[in-house]
């Protein structure tokens, strides 16, 4: 009777388990970073597709352990998005040729074996996303400056979901959504703003204008900018109207979004060439007032950092004979990216030359600030009025004692209007009351333009953050694309660059010292703990029914 009972038991149980897996399937991360479950945002975004998604994994061939980590991360995430979705993995054949065909550039891994052989493998770190009848490719593996390759691919595992979501939020989108970039106050020109644009238009419809076009005799209306997702005010030389704040100040206060790359002082870079000096002066823009409303000053003054970049001095005696040698050019710091912020988060650092302090004000405003960018531990500002010299290589290194200063903040909240108590500046055509206070929304402050501007050589446009004379690339290019994605970002979608994967390495000497130890107990192990499980349970039943 007890052991009909127990089938019968078992039976009912079988029953409702396959009942409750054909209704549902129960998932459950136990993971304490939820590496294995998807944000809300990717849950909607999925839900929204009305067409499978077809992904193909360009990632395989015979693989290191670190990137079959990358791989098996991967079909997870896809396999997780496949219950929110109608996702498709497409398997096939190793593709290679239809990578270089798209122009994807493959990975070389250099291995060193335990018999001190190199072993060489060509990777293509991508996936390809389709959605009716759009392609997007996704980028596995992100190269970080500065990071070990293990830390590389954890960054890599960290973004996936990111990189999915945004391919497949760019498939979905059926209009180009706009930015703008402002002109009018002798800020760069389009070949100095080349990369900008083009690493912006991926994404958005790029316009560049300058608000009124009072010569023709036109008026300003104060909505010039509306329409905009975003708008970029570029290293401006000459001071805005006050039509010109206002229009930007109502744009904010109606929920618009504003990335500003302010240079805090006045210099002339042709002179420092001609001259080996020049002097440095603070820049009025006219917008110190507007900016301290909203939460920021950038002070007219300038960092200098002993992590710089170095210059080529001609260090000989014989002008006949130059010889140029790297130095140190502490106006050129390398900044710092906050691990805080989805913008930054394993980002690399940054380039900059001639770069302003940034302070945080009116911290009872409600506005929630975030350092996106800082110099070294070993920093020191020099103020206005002042002087740069070229002959100033080899500074006093105790003098630089500041650490940790901001040049870059970000801003979320509901701002306050700079023209509250003001009147409505002559020239402005508009029937709408002023806006004194506005929806919530975001703005990025930078303290110089130079973060955001490309070089040029020989007339040809570099990438934002190259920097010609040792060949480096640097992280400004990711940095400004994510500042724009974070300001326009309505889906929360690049709030997923902030998951984080805890990176548990191994010691690989020791773990190949005591290889057969490990292997040893990992195979006696789990039988002796059955073995003694059954006997306990054996000498309890013995006991119990000899009774």
């Amino acid at each position: 009777m007890r052991y009909t009972r127990a089938i019968l038991i078992c039976t009912l149980y079988s029953l409702l388990c396959t009942l409750s897996l054909q209704a549902a399937t129960l998932r459950w991360d136990l993971t304490d970073d939820k590496r294995y479950s998807l944000s809300e945002a990717s849950k909607n975004l999925l839900k929204q597709t009305d067409a499978p998604i077809e992904v193909t994994v360009l990632l395989d061939g015979d693989l290191n352990a670190g990137f079959r980590r990358l791989k098996k991360a991967t079909e997870e995430t896809i396999e997780e998005m496949g219950v929110y979705g109608d996702v498709v993995k497409v398997k096939g054949e190793r593709l290679k040729v239809k990578g270089d065909s798209l122009g994807l550039r493959p990975i070389v891994i250099h291995e060193r074996e335990q018999n001190g052989k190199t072993a060489q493998t060509t990777v293509y770190p991508y996936a390809l996303m389709s959605y009716k009848g759009r392609r997007a490719v996704v980028t596995l593996l992100k190269n970080t400056r500065g990071l070990s390759g293990e830390e590389n691919l954890n960054a890599s595992i960290e973004q996936l979901e990111f990189a999915f979501m945004e391919a497949l939020h760019l498939l979905q989108e059926t209009e180009t959504p706009r930015v703008a970039i402002l002109e009018g106050h002798n800020e760069p020109d389009e070949a100095h703003t080349y990369d900008l644009m083009t690493a912006l238009s991926k994404y958005f419809q790029v316009d560049r204008g300058s608000i009124g076009v009072t010569d023709d005799g036109l008026q300003v209306t104060g909505h010039e900018l509306d329409g905009y997702k975003a708008v970029i005010i570029a290293s401006p030389q000459t001071a805005f109207s006050e039509a010109e704040r206002f229009v930007i100040d109502q744009y904010i206060m109606r929920g618009g979004a504003v990335l500003w790359a302010m240079d805090g002082v006045r210099f002339s870079e042709q002179v420092l060439q001609q001259e080996g000096f020049t002097p440095i002066v603070a820049l009025d823009l006219g917008l110190t007032e507007q900016l301290f409303r909203y939460g920021v000053r950038v002070n007219p003054a300038l960092v200098q950092d002993l992590q710089c970049l170095p210059i080529p001095v001609d260090v000989s005696t014989d002008p006949q004979q130059p010889n140029l040698q790297p130095m140190p050019w502490t106006y050129a710091p390398l900044l710092l990216t906050s691990q805080g912020s989805p913008i930054t988060r394993n980002m690399g650092q940054v380039m900059s030359t001639f770069v302003s302090p940034i302070d945080a004000v009116g911290g009872e405003d409600g506005i929630e600030k975030r350092v996106l960018l800082a110099t070294s531990t070993a920093s020191r500002v020099t103020a206005t009025p002042g002087e740069v010299d070229l002959n100033d290589l080899n500074p006093d290194v105790t003098t630089f004692k500041y650490q940790y200063v901001p040049v870059a903040v970000s801003m979320e909240g509901a701002f306050s209007s700079a023209f509250a108590h003001r009147m409505v500046p002559e020239g402005v055509e508009t029937d709408e009351p002023i806006r004194k206070s506005g929806v919530k929304t975001r703005q990025v402050v930078i303290g110089s333009g130079s973060v955001i501007v490309n070089e040029l050589q020989k007339g040809q446009p570099l990438p934002m953050g190259y920097d010609r004379y040792s060949g480096v690339q640097f992280s400004n290019r990711d940095f400004v694309v994510n500042a724009i994605l974070w300001l326009t970002d309505s889906e929360g979608l690049i709030s997923l660059r902030e998951k984080s994967v805890t990176l548990r390495l191994l010691n690989d000497h020791r773990a190949h010292e005591q290889r057969t130890k490990v292997q040893a107990i990992s195979t006696i192990s789990p039988v002796a703990i059955l073995a003694l499980i059954g006997g306990i349970v054996y000498i309890i039943r013995k006991r119990k029914y000899e009774k």
